[in-house]
């Protein structure tokens, strides 16, 4: 037998007078009784079939890797975790912990919590999570979830997180750049850091499996059997609705009305939607006649975590559950209560184009392999049922076969950044499951070298050496640094954690009052001073929720930029840069955070060029307006500034800047490399920086600051 072989033991079953005698191996502890009722549950996966076949696999693969194929819901991420650490506890810890990666960070959180109830152990403890602004682990955890992308920072950190012994890369089939990259750099060999013995196993949908069998060499592969149940054929709408939350609103209501048994999942394209769509069951569940509790309607996206312990709550005296989703669930979650499912067939995602270097937000058809995903999560006996708000040709026309990897659609910047950060000198050289485009892979070099974060050889210069310590966007992280400079520090923490944190308004005012209270907040130098006053405000508040609600501010969001800032001060103290005392609202200070600002955001400048408010981006030829919620939307006077500096532009029906505010081109020129400038292209707004450039250089040299010379040498690398 595989477990003897391995010295693991059986699982413990609850025999009659000798359950409470059994020893949990990972903390000595004797089993509880929900340890044996979970285990009965655990049993009863279609993984369970093949978990000795797995340990054999594991032990006995030549390369180390192992491929975990099946669909979703078999429990191929609560029980594989559990078996490598197993396995892990059998070689006595010698080779390191179990890392399992997830590609976002919620699922991480939930499966720790529910794997270390399974194993009966503590959270935190034998087994832990590491997401933004959270790490719960300690030094004795044995098993570690893990969200992809802080996984991969860690890797190409000199304060790398040591060795493991089993890293599981859960959810290959959802692409993400991570998740990608990771595999990329496993297969190359350059990961120092992992032993000789340690064990790679990617776990994916069986979709995926040719693709990363040939990329992995054919190494061994479990095949999950498919499990008990009769999956639902699903019923087609003849035309895709014009108002698609109503319509989900009104299946979910005929659901209610019919109580028909079981939870229902609703699969919608955007946060937004979701959001419209649990206020209205909400609002419309209240009055249905039913026996029992009303159903809990519960959001489940990136920004409504607590949704995700409520989901896998046991069900509580019988209230039906009401999941409201979008692409999130497609495979990382998975709820076993589920019986009802009603899909949307859409997603909205950015896109990100390296020539104009502006995101778009799509909405098209999810996947073949999504949309089968989603309908097998209504599987049972009897089956449930599965509605799909869109035609059956909807799909067969319109759906890839698989979802589009991330690495194609996204900014390259922080990628390549790291690609260097692990000396390869070339993107080229890394494997990728999909190569990224040619052009996205220059654009990013090109920024990098804006940026100064490369040397005249291409490598990482020391400013980008630091650049890729720190966890931010390439242009943010650089402003950062350049707030060191500009004796700024304190606002700029401020600033990076507001930029990076959810969006601070969950909507646009609902009253007089409200919109009152939030012009309060507004600051006259911009969106960028007016974050750090929400944040100050915030803060003096005590971090009320009920003063956030009072002016439509994401409480949640804000307490998540509480956090980060408080990491980012402590990276800060660890690679021993200086910081800088308080000073926000003194005109000096006004001065720097904005000479911090445009040393990293020089690459997004739009001129306002004939007054209207049409802004033509400086880097390419594009319009755009200014977001609703910028602070120079509402302002009579003084006018919309001619020159502004943007954190993102979106491509959408209206092209929006977002995140604004007012620059001077001097500073422009002062602060952005001379090639920068000469290689914009023709247009007036050119013409007049260089026609300024020529005027600042005929001026006195005597006139340029020390401390603005000296920042030029070592930041700016022009």
């Amino acid at each position: 037998m595989a477990s003897q072989r391995l010295g693991l033991a059986e699982e413990p079953g609850p025999s009659p007078g000798e359950s409470e005698l059994a020893v949990n191996p990972f903390d000595g502890l004797p089993f509880s009784s929900r340890y044996y009722k979970l285990l009965e549950q655990r049993r009863a996966l279609p993984i369970w079939a093949a978990r000795f076949i797995f340990l054999e696999q594991l032990e006995s693969s030549p390369s180390g890797v192992v491929l975990v194929s099946g669909e979703p819901g078999s429990g191929k991420s609560t029980q594989i975790p559990q078996w490598c650490a197993e396995f892990a506890l059998a070689r006595g810890f010698q080779e390191g912990r179990v890392t399992v990666t997830q590609p976002h960070p919620l699922a991480a959180l939930s499966l720790a919590m529910r794997v270390a109830d399974e194993m009966d152990l503590t959270l935190g403890h034998e087994v832990g999570y590491s997401i933004p602004q959270e790490d719960c682990t300690g030094p004795d955890t044995l098993l570690r979830f893990c969200w992809d992308r802080l996984l991969l920072q860690e890797v190409a950190s000199t304060r790398g997180s040591g060795a493991w012994g089993v890293l599981v890369l859960d959810e290959a089939q959802e692409r993400s750049v991570s998740s990608d990259l990771l595999q990329g750099l496993l297969r190359n060999a350059r990961l120092g850091n992992l032993p000789g013995d340690s064990r790679v196993v990617v776990v994916t949908d069986p979709a995926l499996e040719p693709k990363l069998q040939a990329f992995w060499g054919n190494p061994p592969i479990v095949h999950v059997p498919r499990g008990p149940g009769v999956c639902p054929t699903p019923v087609y709408r003849d035309t895709v609705p014009t108002d698609r939350v109503e319509a989900a609103c009104q299946a979910v209501l005929e659901l209610c009305t019919k109580e028909a048994p079981g939870d229902v999942l609703v699969y919608l394209p955007s946060e937004e939607e979701i959001l419209l769509c649990c206020e209205s069951l909400s609002r419309e569940v209240e009055p249905l006649a039913l026996r029992g509790p009303p159903p809990r309607v519960l959001p489940l996206h990136p920004g409504h975590g607590p949704a995700v312990q409520a989901a896998y709550e046991d069900v509580d005296l019988g209230a039906r559950r009401v999941v409201v989703t979008h692409w999130l669930a497609d495979f990382s979650f998975s709820l076993p209560s589920i019986r009802h499912v009603i899909d949307s067939g859409l997603e909205l995602r950015s896109v990100y184009s390296p020539q104009i270097r502006a995101e778009s937000q799509v909405l098209r058809p999810i996947s073949k392999c999504q949309a089968e995903a989603r309908k097998l999560r209504a599987r049972g006996v009897p089956p449930g049922s599965c509605l799909c708000l869109y035609p059956k040709s909807f799909l067969e026309l319109e759906a890839p076969p698989l979802p589009t990897p991330r690495i194609c659609e996204e900014n390259l910047s922080p990628l390549v950044l790291l690609l260097k950060r692990r000396q390869i000198a070339e993107p080229g050289e890394c494997h990728f499951l999909d190569r990224p485009a040619p052009e996205a892979l220059m654009q990013a070099l090109e920024d990098l070298d804006y940026l100064a974060a490369l040397d005249d050889d291409g490598n990482l210069s020391d400013l980008g050496v630091i650049l890729s310590e720190i966890p931010l966007p390439p242009e943010l992280a650089k402003a950062l640094l350049a707030s060191c400079e500009f004796d700024c520090v304190d606002e700029m923490l401020t600033l990076a954690a507001m930029l990076t944190a959810a969006p601070g308004f969950t909507h646009p005012p609902l009253s007089a009052e409200e919109a009152a209270l939030r012009r309060a907040l507004e600051h006259t130098d911009g969106d960028h001073s007016s974050l750090i006053q929400v944040y100050e405000a915030f803060i003096q508040s005590g971090a009320d929720k009920a003063w956030c609600q009072a002016r439509g501010l994401n409480w949640a969001a804000l307490c998540q930029a509480q956090k980060l800032r408080g990491e980012l001060l402590e990276l800060m103290q660890q690679i021993e840069l200086p910081l800088s005392q308080p000073a926000f609202g003194s005109e000096q200070n006004r001065r720097n955070l904005q000479k911090a600002l445009v040393s990293g955001y020089f690459l997004k400048v739009a001129r306002d060029t004939d007054g209207t408010g049409n802004y033509l981006l400086l880097t390419h030829k594009h319009v755009a307006q200014l977001s609703p919620y910028c602070c120079y939307r509402n302002r009579r006077s003084p006018a919309r500034p001619p020159w502004v500096l943007y954190h993102s532009f979106s491509i959408s029906k209206d092209n929006c800047l977002s995140i604004v505010s007012e620059i001077q081109p001097q500073m422009l020129v002062e602060l952005a490399p001379p090639y920068f400038l000469s290689n914009l292209p023709p247009s007036e707004s050119r013409d007049l920086l260089n026609q300024l450039r020529e005027e600042m250089a005929d001026s006195s040299i005597e006139s340029v600051s020390p401390s603005t010379q000296e920042f030029g040498d070592a930041c700016v690398l022009q």
